[in-house]
């Protein structure tokens, strides 16, 4: 995994074995080492988007110009068992797509999540981990 953050860089985003993990806003240009490498942690493949059991945790792959990244956060969130977590990726600066940090604690505090901090995780994209608040979710 030469290009790709270790165990350690996922679990300090959330991720364990034995999660339910769902995805959103994958295509072409997404890291597959990364997704592999999470796949790994924990022990099972990613959901798609049509999943609908309820999720420990969500990655959600954002770039600029992609639909609107509040509404995004709200489905993700929608996914989520009450523990549960998001891992935005968004292309690193300087890559086609990037997003600036702002925007991303803007959507985030917009849809009721606190950043936890970004994790340089792949050659190409950083990970943030956004949470919900504390207590059961309506």
């Amino acid at each position: 995994m030469s290009t790709t953050a270790g165990a350690a860089s996922l679990a300090k985003l959330g991720f364990a074995p034995g999660q339910i993990i769902q995805e959103f806003g994958y295509d072409d240009d997404v890291d597959d080492d990364l997704r592999f490498a999470i796949e790994d942690v924990i022990g099972s493949d990613l959901e798609d988007e049509d999943f609908n059991d309820g999720s420990d945790g969500v990655v959600v792959w954002y770039r600029d110009g992609d639909d609107d990244l509040v509404d995004l956060l709200v489905d993700a969130l929608a996914k989520l068992f009450d523990a549960g977590f998001v891992v935005l990726f968004t292309p690193k600066a300087g890559r086609p797509g990037h997003v600036q940090a702002s925007e991303v604690e803007e959507a985030a505090s917009t849809a009721g999540l606190t950043t936890g901090g970004q994790v340089n995780v792949a050659s190409e994209w950083t990970g943030a981990r956004l949470m919900p608040p504390k207590g059961p979710r309506r």
